[in-house]
Parts: C-alpha cells; structure tokens; sequence
C-alpha cells in the first residue's frame, strides 16, 4: 500500500527554471508553504535573466527553498530532463514533485495529490493545469489543443491497470523516490521531447498504478506569454503528442482544416450558382453554427468555458499550422526551444 498520511509523507518540489524571472516568484511561494513539502529546489538552467537572484531573495525568507544550478548541458539531454534530473539526485523527500516554473499551485496541491495516491494505490500523480489564458491566440489554440489531446490520452483509459494507455502532464508530476529511480528517473529518457509521457509509461509498463486528471482548483499555468513562445513551444511536441506519424498527423490536420474548409466552398459554390450573396451567407453561417455546436461539446467534455467557442475557427486554423510546422521541424531532425537547438533521433531520445 502506498503511505500518504500527511504526517508520515516528505515531498520534494523540483522546479526548473530557464529565464523565468517573470513567473519563478509566484509559483516558489505556492510551493514553500506546503506542510507537505519539505523543500523547494529550484534548478537554475543557464539563466541569462533575474531567475537566479529572484530565487535567492525567496531563500533568504524561507529556508526550505534552495537555488541549484546545473552548468554545461550534455550531448544527449534535453534542458529540462537534465535539470529535474539534477533536482532529484539532491532531494530528500520519500515523493519528488516535479513542477514547471510557471505554475501556481494551491495551499492543498501536495496534501491533494498525496490524497489520491492514497485512496487510488497509485505511485505517480498527475494534474493536467487549469488553463490561464489572456490573449486571443491562446484562447484560440490552447483549448484546441486540449480537447484533442483528451481524446488521445483519456483520463479514464490512463487510469486503468488494465489498459496500457500511459499519460502524464510535467507542469504538476509527482512520483514515488523510490520507483522513480528504479525505472531510471529523467536519466532514462535524458533527450526525450515527450519526458513526461514516456516517464508515466516507464512507471505504468513495471506494474504500477498511475493516475492522471484534471487540475482544475489545484494548479494553474499560463504557458506562454506571447505568440511566439506558443507557436515554439507546441511546434516542439505537438506533431508527437497527436502520434508522432504522417498518417496520425494527417488524420488531425484534416480533422481540423475539412470543416472549416468545406464550409467555404459550400459558400462560394452556392454564390456561384445562385448569384445570391445572402443565400451564400447563409450556407457560411449554418456551417459556421454547425462547426461551433460540435466544438461546444468538446469544451464542456475538457471543462473549459463555451464562451471560448468564439475562437474555435482560429483555433482550428492555428493548430493546423502549428502542427504542419512541428512535422517539418521532426522530420528535419532539429528542434528550438528557449534559445537552445536540439537533434532529434539520439540514443533512448525522441522539453527543455
């Protein structure tokens, strides 16, 4: 049986962080004020900003949080592998919860997993965040991106013992030490795009149970805070994340491109044959109304907002870009992230 009681549990936050001075403060001091967790490493990934002196003003405060760095990045890994990696090689903690820098986690985030674990047997918790989204391209591509990704990684098939299904989410990730160093830890899957897919896989195909849900009231993230930074970091993993292969690929371009695709023609074929501009229109706006009604449905199956329904035709369009661009960028073996250029097809490898 797993130990969760709240008493007898040390939990070990590990927090990567490169260039994150805009964002490290408020998710180390949702962190260090956790009974649960015993302390906050921050792993300071070659920062070029205030990250590091930012976490050394909220060390000074709180003993718990501690700045580490991690100089000089191998052939072979992947920023953020290697710095979580780092991060848990110096941890105390009985669970490492792994954590991006630019969430923000309740007062009961820890207390809540530890829950879980407890009441479902699982070895590793893991929360896909509640969605901050400000601008119109996130409102427009984010929530997309996740009802698709609900449909290839069901919480429900996840969640079974039966089911070979393996999902995770690395913004809110929290394993058992002991298991994860038995299955190799970030060590394992150092160049890995997909680390936290592939860890909860390595955790699930030993024979442990995993859990993966929904993050809403316990941690929050806004991911990227201009366009560029989105379209960087889904071209990364997106191609992967909807099955890594021309077919699966192909099948979710089209998937979102057709109905917007079709609505248009249908429009201008109608125009054509009639003359009538408002007869046109018509047929725009009923396929427009029919598109929206089945994104709708989506958005309240994933728990976002229908009011983000006003963004689906855009949303449709960016991901089908994003996800063109992410193809090209794997099949060229090169990826960019934060500044940093990694080869693709290394050795065990497949975020930074």
């Amino acid at each position: 049986m797993t130990e969760t009681s709240n008493h007898q549990v040390r939990v070990s936050a590990i927090v990567p962080a490169r260039n994150e001075e805009a964002v490290i403060a408020a998710c180390v001091e949702s962190l260090m004020d956790q009974a649960e967790i015993v302390e906050v490493l921050v792993v300071n990934d070659e920062s070029k900003d205030k990250t590091a002196e930012n976490v050394q003003g909220l060390a000074a405060r709180n003993p718990k949080v501690r700045l580490l760095e991690a100089p000089g990045l191998p052939a072979g890994w992947v920023g953020k592998n290697r710095a979580v990696w780092l991060g848990a090689r110096e941890a105390k903690g009985d669970w490492l919860l792994f954590t991006d820098a630019d969430a923000v986690h309740t007062a009961d985030s820890a207390s809540s997993s530890l829950a879980i674990a407890g009441e479902q047997n699982a070895v590793l918790v893991s929360f896909s965040p509640e969605q901050v989204m400000e601008t119109w391209y996130e409102k427009a591509l984010i929530p997309y991106v996740y009802c698709r990704l609900g449909s290839h990684f069901s919480f429900v098939d996840v969640n079974n013992p039966r089911k070979p299904a393996a999902a995770a989410n690395g913004q809110f990730l929290m394993v058992r030490r002991d298991v994860y160093e038995a299955v190799g830890g970030h060590a394992g899957l150092a160049g890995e795009v997909l680390e936290d897919v592939v860890l909860a896989r390595h955790v699930k195909e030993a024979g442990n149970r995993i859990w993966f849900g929904s993050g809403a009231g316990i941690v929050r993230v806004r991911m990227y805070r201009s366009f560029g930074a989105m379209w960087e970091g889904w071209k990364k993993n997106l191609y992967l994340l909807m099955g890594g292969s021309d077919e699966s690929g192909g099948k979710e371009f089209a998937r979102a491109v057709a109905p917007v695709l079709a609505t248009v023609v249908a429009a201008v074929s109608t125009w054509g044959l009639t003359d009538h501009v408002t007869t046109a229109l018509g047929v725009l706006m009923a396929g427009i109304a029919a598109v929206s009604v089945a994104y709708d449905e989506e958005l309240r199956r994933n728990q976002f907002s229908h009011r983000l329904v006003l963004y689906g035709i855009p949303g449709r369009l960016l991901f089908a870009g994003v996800l063109w661009a992410s193809s090209l960028a794997h099949k060229r073996g090169k990826l960019k992230w934060k500044g940093r250029e990694y080869p693709l097809g290394t050795p065990g490898a497949s975020k930074g």
